[in-house]
């Protein structure tokens, strides 16, 4: 009944999103939804959408606030006159240790302006990030540790 409710509800914001509220993008808003909350249900426990829901916005609301700082900060370095970048690769050592969690920390990462998610190690306990600037590797690792691996885990844990 929950992916019912939410599905229609997610349908709602898709028909808001995409600017029709006819029929057939309601339909499709709604179908599109149920297959997305299908595929992160065996990650969240039966009955823990709302339990979780304001864990996951507090999670989205990080990253819409991170890719709009990174969005600015790489303009101000980019419009520069003198431009010094020092980019660079770093390892960043996982606390996340599932698929679904890794995945979606390294798409947060690489969504985010300045930075891109390379590789994780074969082991999974290693990800290795691009960053624009790397000059202060250990401020880069404690901004993801501190900032969305830290959400992840709060919402899918």
């Amino acid at each position: 009944m929950i992916v019912f409710v939410l599905s229609l509800l997610f349908a709602v914001i898709w028909a808001a999103i995409t600017g029709s509220a006819s029929l057939q993008n309601l339909v499709l808003g709604f179908v599109l939804s149920t297959l997305a909350l299908s595929v992160v249900r065996g990650e969240m426990s039966a009955g823990g959408y709302l339990r979780r829901l304001g864990r996951i916005l507090s999670l989205l609301r990080l990253f819409f606030k991170e890719l709009a700082l990174s969005a600015w900060k790489v303009t101000v370095l980019v419009l520069s006159p003198d431009m010094q970048v020092k980019p660079g690769l770093f390892a960043f050592p996982l606390t996340v240790d599932r698929d679904f969690e890794i995945t979606l920390l390294a798409n947060l990462i690489t969504l985010t302006p300045g930075t891109l998610s390379v590789d994780v190690s074969a082991d999974r306990k290693t990800l290795y990030v691009h960053a624009l600037d790397c000059s202060d590797v250990e401020a880069n690792r404690r901004d993801i540790a501190e900032g969305f691996e830290r959400k992840i885990l709060e919402a899918f844990r």
